[in-house]
């Protein structure tokens, strides 16, 4: 770090009404954002656990019951059955990432482009980066 020079102080920057709308929404799609990573990455760890117990079922006994999670209970039912929900499931968590993913991707297209004009308006005097 280093102390700027008097000439290379940014002199106060007014912030206008149009500024500050600007700046609460790169906040807010900054809280999105950050909140759908965090369900990709619950929804990518589900998705390992799906995968695994797919594995699991592809070298059990196909005769015996398989106990299969729907939502918080476990129940009983057929190998053949388990599979199809498995492969039913695995789809609709993938889909799910995507969705989420496409979601994250426009947040930050947004930020970026709010990015460009706050920092260009208020260089160095505002910080949007982590």
């Amino acid at each position: 770090m280093r102390m700027l020079k008097q000439e290379e102080e940014n002199d106060e920057v007014e912030v206008t009404w149009e500024d500050q709308q600007r700046i609460n929404a790169f906040s807010k799609l900054n809280a999105r954002y950050r909140s759908l990573e965090d369900k990709i990455n619950a929804l990518k760890l589900e998705k390992e656990g799906l995968d695994d117990l797919s594995t699991e079922l592809e070298l059990s006994d196909e005769v015996e019951p398989v106990l299969y999670r729907i939502g918080e209970a476990f129940v009983h039912m057929p190998h053949a059955r388990a599979m199809k929900r498995l492969e039913k499931d695995q789809a609709a968590v993938s889909q799910e990432i995507e969705k989420f993913a496409d979601s994250a991707e426009t947040c930050d297209k947004e930020m970026k482009e709010l990015k460009l004009v706050l920092y260009a308006k208020f260089g160095s005097a505002i910080n949007l980066d982590e």
